[in-house]
C-alpha cells in the first residue's frame, strides 16, 4: 500500500484510491486468489468508488538555492541521512561556495533545465547537478560529465522512471574519448573496482541524483526485491582500440573518436568468465556464446514480449582477448555477427523461458514471426530444436575492452531492456 501511494505521487495523483490485493498472486492458488480478491479487494474497490477521494496535500520541500541546515562535519551529514538525502555513506556538505566552484566548468545557466524527472517530477537543474556532486565526492573538473550523465538520464528513451523495478537492476557508465586521459579516469587493471577518484565519485553521483532529484528511495516508490548498489564507472581502453584498429563503444551511438562521451545502460547482473583460452577467435568464441547464452533467462521477454526487440547484451572484454581476435583480421562487426549467429538456444526452449519464468500466455515464434512483430530468424523452420538468437540483429550487441592487460577475461552483463535502455550523450 506505500508503495501504490509513492507511485500514485509519481503519476501524478497523488489522492488516488488504492484497493488492498492480499499477498502475491504468483504464489496463490486459483481458489485463495478468488477468495482474496471478492473479500478484500472487491469491497475496498467499491467503496473507493463510492466516496470522494481526500484532498491531495501541497508538497513543501526548500527552494533550490534555500540553505537547509548549518553546522559541523557531523551534524550536516546528520541531517542529510536522517531527511533521506544520503545513501547512508558520509557525504560532502554542499555549501553555496563548494557548488560555485563546480558551476565554473560549466557555460550552462544554474537555472537551467535538463528535463523533469520521474517519479517526482523534479527539474534536474545544472544547479541540483552540481550540488550532488560535492555531495558525492566529485571534484570540480567533472561538471562536464555529469551534465551529460543528467541528459541522458532525463532522455525518454532510457526511461528514468523504471529505475525502482522489482529486478533491482542499477546502471552502468561507460567513458569514450579524451576525458579518460584528461580526468585519469582507471581503464586497466580492476576497471570496475572503486579506488580512482573519477571512477568512484561519478558512479556514486548517478546514484545520489536518482535518489534526490528523481525521487527513488527505498521502503518507498524504489521496488527493488534485492538492489544493486551504484556501480563505479567504466572507461574503455582506448590505447588498445587504436591499436587493433577498433571503435569505440561511442561509434555505436553515431559519435566520433575524438569525442568524449557517456553511455548509460540499467543492468540487472553480470557474471565474470576467467580463462578464455584459444590462439585464435574461433577457439575462443565457445567461450563467450556460452556465457552470453548462461547469463539471460527472464530477460528474453525484451526481445519477445515487452519491450520487443529492446534486449542490448554487454561483453567487456579484456584487452588480450580483443587483442587475439582482431589479430586475425576479426572486427568488432565481425565479433557481433559471430554472437549473433552462435549465442543462440532452441526455439522450444526461448518459448518455455517465455511462459514459465515471466508468467506470460505461451508465446509462439511461428506466430509472431508470420504476423510480422519479430524478425523472421525466429523462425526459419518448424522444426522446435531450431537455434532462435538472442536479439533481433548482430547490432544489438555492445562490447567494450577495458580491464586487466595480462588476464584472459570477459564479463557478460544482463541486460534490463527498454526499463533502462542505452542512451549515449557527448560531454561538452
Amino acid at each position: 500500500m506505500g508503495l501504490a501511494a509513492a507511485s500514485s505521487i509519481g503519476l501524478g495523483m497523488p489522492n488516488l484510491p488504492v484497493a488492498r490485493v492480499v499477498g502475491h498472486p504468483g504464489v496463490q492458488s486459483k481458489d485463495m486468489l478468488e477468495r482474496n480478491v471478492l473479500e478484500v479487494t472487491l469491497e475496498q474497490v467499491i467503496d473507493n468508488l463510492l466516496k470522494a477521494p481526500q484532498a491531495a496535500g501541497a508538497g513543501d520541500e526548500p527552494g533550490a538555492r534555500d540553505v537547509i541546515v548549518k553546522g559541523g562535519f557531523q551534524e550536516i551529514n546528520d541531517y542529510f541521512y536522517d531527511n533521506g538525502l544520503s545513501d547512508g555513506l558520509p557525504i560532502v556538505p554542499p555549501t553555496r561556495e563548494k557548488v560555485e566552484q563546480f558551476l565554473r566548468f560549466t557555460d550552462r545557466d544554474p537555472g537551467e533545465s535538463l528535463g523533469a524527472l520521474l517519479p517526482d517530477s523534479r527539474a534536474a537543474t545544472i544547479w541540483s547537478i552540481a550540488v550532488n556532486g560535492v555531495m558525492a565526492g566529485c571534484r570540480p573538473e567533472y561538471m562536464p560529465v555529469l551534465v551529460a550523465l543528467i541528459e541522458a538520464m532525463a532522455d525518454p528513451a532510457y526511461g528514468v522512471e523504471h529505475s525502482g523495478n522489482t529486478p533491482g537492476g542499477e546502471t552502468l557508465i561507460i567513458v569514450n574519448g579524451p576525458v579518460i586521459q584528461q580526468l585519469g579516469f582507471n581503464y586497466t587493471q580492476g576497471a570496475m573496482r572503486d579506488g580512482f577518484r573519477p571512477n568512484t565519485a561519478i558512479g556514486r553521483f548517478w546514484r545520489l541524483y536518482l535518489r534526490n532529484v528523481a525521487g527513488f528511495l527505498p521502503h518507498q516508490n524504489d521496488k527493488a526485491t534485492f538492489g544493486n548498489t551504484w556501480r563505479v564507472v567504466v572507461a574503455e581502453n582506448e590505447d588498445v582500440l587504436k591499436q587493433i584498429g577498433w571503435e569505440p563503444n561511442s561509434a555505436d551511438f553515431g559519435f566520433a573518436a575524438e569525442d568524449s562521451t557517456v553511455t548509460i545502460a540499467r543492468y540487472t547482473g553480470g557474471n565474470h568468465i576467467s580463462s578464455v583460452s584459444g590462439a585464435t577467435p574461433e577457439a575462443m568464441m565457445p567461450y563467450l556464446t556460452d556465457a552470453m547464452i548462461r547469463q539471460y533467462s527472464w530477460q528474453l521477454m525484451f526481445t519477445v514480449g515487452q519491450g520487443m526487440g529492446t534486449l542490448r547484451p554487454l561483453m567487456l572484454l579484456s584487452p588480450i582477448i580483443a587483442e587475439t581476435i582482431a589479430g586475425w583480421g576479426w572486427s568488432r562487426r565481425d565479433l557481433k555477427r559471430h554472437l549473433f549467429e552462435h549465442a543462440r538456444i532452441p526455439a522450444r526452449e526461448f518459448e518455455r523461458i517465455l511462459r514459465d519464468w515471466t508468467q506470460k500466455p505461451t508465446w509462439n515464434l511461428a506466430e509472431e514471426a508470420r504476423a510480422g512483430r519479430i524478425p523472421k530468424v525466429f523462425h526459419a523452420s518448424d522444426d522446435p530444436g531450431r537455434r532462435v538468437p538472442l536479439v533481433w540483429k548482430p547490432e544489438d550487441y555492445m562490447l567494450a575492452v577495458t580491464g586487466d592487460l595480462t588476464r584472459n577475461s570477459v564479463y557478460v552483463f544482463a541486460h534490463n531492456g527498454v526499463l533502462g535502455y542505452p542512451v549515449a550523450k557527448r560531454i561538452r
